[in-house]
């Protein structure tokens, strides 16, 4: 059994040797998407795209470099002159210098700041990609792989670190990499390849490779792919290191809710901030800026203080105490909201199903939630007019204000809001793309327990009424953010009331442009 790849048989004019029979098994058998020709032309497209992107970072270390000289400038400056100011002024020289700088200099600095130097780079960008490999090619380049790993009886971890016969240039996969071909044969419910390459990436993770992609998620797939095959002890064994990884997970989880979570080193503390903030002068925001905190560096998460007001909490309680329902989640799979059963809080929560895509009741959410749109109260509309202000994200695309209430024991176990690779048609019934960032608002101080923590990073918000928590669930390339797992901790004493907002991907084009790697 080699899967469900057929190999036609080639015969060729001439003897050839084992490099030539992997290219030409190559190009007859699916990967003739993209001939020999077009690839090398794709290689000098990438090349030219390097030479641009450098230019680009020349430019900004240009930038930079005079910013900071502009800086250490006045630091040297300051420091002499603030320590006796009012003789330091006396002079006149130092007086009109001082004038100047504040009229004329500091507003060079800014345009210098604020001028773009992406515009070659973005144009070349632009113009190139129409050259680009569609997902088509890139699929039926793994397929084309996988065809070749079974013709010449090749093992993963032989293609994986580049061990070909004859190659000149080996190059190596990834986690990632070997994830993603196990993934395109799980798709094709070709659960022998899915097997070898997911037991592949999972060989790199124990050998300490980091990677985006998690044991968990691994195992999950290699046990089932095993499973499908009839193996049902080695199919259990799987399944157990899984749970034991569950059980860890539970575990960072549990801690954090105490509040024993992992402490920032000083470095990493010195580089959290509090500040105001109008969002590159919005003009909403000018004269009466928020208060704006960091509350972690990787992920950056960030709280705004009295951000809500006591009327617009009553308010958002008034209209959604009379329709509080279980909750709901999306289903990964149809994208459809169902209820959800690991979420313990008031609207019983939904989730989306991992079989239909529907949204079901969640039995991992233990909570209560209504969803409130901008067309039943002003101040509905107003609140999400100022989601918008302060992020700068489109609100049109996103999801309705969804409002939860956890009583004691109220819960959401670790999750993560952004529809996964291996969820192909997470939210698809609403069109509007993944859930790129989560706006949460607090509504109500908790007397013991209810925080918010990320367990993976080992991060724990707590609520505190007025305040909301901001964080992006997806890089600027669209890939999810693994780091932004998260869960609501239960309610040991008093009563939660939070209120959410899931903004989507559609119409941040501008707002959020693109990022040029996976993971900025």
């Amino acid at each position: 059994h080699q899967g469900s790849y057929s190999v036609e048989t080639v015969f060729l004019p001439y003897k050839t040797d084992f490099p030539h029979l992997l290219l030409w098994s190559c190009l007859l058998n699916g990967f003739d998407l993209l001939s020999p020709g077009q690839m090398t032309d794709l290689l000098y497209t990438e090349k030219d795209l390097v030479t641009s992107l450098k230019d680009y970072i020349r430019a900004e270390e240009s930038k930079l470099e005079r910013v900071k000289w502009w800086a250490d400038k006045l630091d040297s400056l300051s420091a002499v002159a603030t320590q006796d100011p009012e003789g330091f002024l006396g002079h006149p020289v130092n007086a009109f210098k001082l004038m100047k700088r504040l009229n004329t200099e500091w507003a060079d600095l800014e345009s210098l700041v604020l001028s773009d130097t992406t515009d070659g780079f973005i144009s070349n960008l632009t113009i190139q990609r129409q050259h680009f490999p569609t997902e088509e090619d890139q699929t039926g380049a793994a397929k084309a792989l996988l065809r070749l790993q079974d013709t010449y009886k090749l093992d993963a971890n032989t293609i994986s670190t580049g061990n070909l016969p004859g190659v000149k240039h080996k190059s190596q996969m990834t986690v990632e990499d070997c994830y993603e071909l196990g993934k395109i044969a799980y798709s094709d419910v070709d659960y022998y390849h899915t097997e070898l390459w997911m037991a592949q990436a999972l060989k790199q993770l124990d050998e300490g490779e980091e990677s985006t992609i998690d044991k968990v998620t691994v195992l999950d797939y290699l046990s089932y792919a095993i499973y499908q095959q009839g193996e049902m002890e080695r199919a259990l064994e799987y399944t157990k290191r899984l749970l034991e990884l569950g059980e860890l997970l539970k575990k960072k989880y549990e801690m954090l809710c105490r509040g024993e979570g992992i402490k920032l080193t000083p470095a990493r503390q010195s580089r959290l901030f509090c500040r105001y903030y109008d969002n590159n002068r919005n003009p909403m925001y000018v004269l009466a800026p928020v208060k704006l905190q960091d509350e972690w560096d990787r992920p950056h998460i960030v709280r705004y203080l009295d951000i809500i007001s006591d009327v617009e909490i009553e308010k958002i309680k008034q209209l959604a105490k009379p329709r509080l329902r279980r909750a709901t989640i999306s289903n990964p799979i149809t994208g459809v909201l169902e209820t959800a059963s690991y979420r313990i809080s008031k609207r019983r929560a939904t989730v989306h199903d991992p079989q239909t895509g529907k949204l079901t009741t969640a039995q991992y959410r233990v909570s209560k939630s209504a969803w409130l749109t901008a067309y039943e109260d002003p101040m509905i509309e107003k609140i999400n007019q100022r989601i918008e202000d302060l992020t700068g994200l489109e609100m049109d695309t996103a999801e309705e204000l969804q409002v939860a209430n956890y009583g004691v024991g109220g819960q959401y176990e670790p999750h993560f809001d952004f529809g996964r690779k291996d969820e192909p048609d997470a939210f698809k019934e609403l069109g509007t793309g993944n859930r790129i960032a989560t706006w949460l608002f607090y509504m109500s101080d908790v007397t013991a327990g209810g925080a918010t923590v990320f367990p993976d990073v080992g991060a724990a918000v707590w609520p505190q009424k007025g305040s909301a928590v901001f964080w992006y669930n997806l890089f600027a390339s669209g890939e999810g953010d693994y780091s932004t797992r998260h869960a609501a901790c239960p309610v040991l004493v008093g009563n939660k009331w939070v209120s959410n907002k899931w903004i989507h991907e559609r119409g941040q084009e501008w707002r959020r442009p693109c990022g040029l790697n996976e993971t900025e």
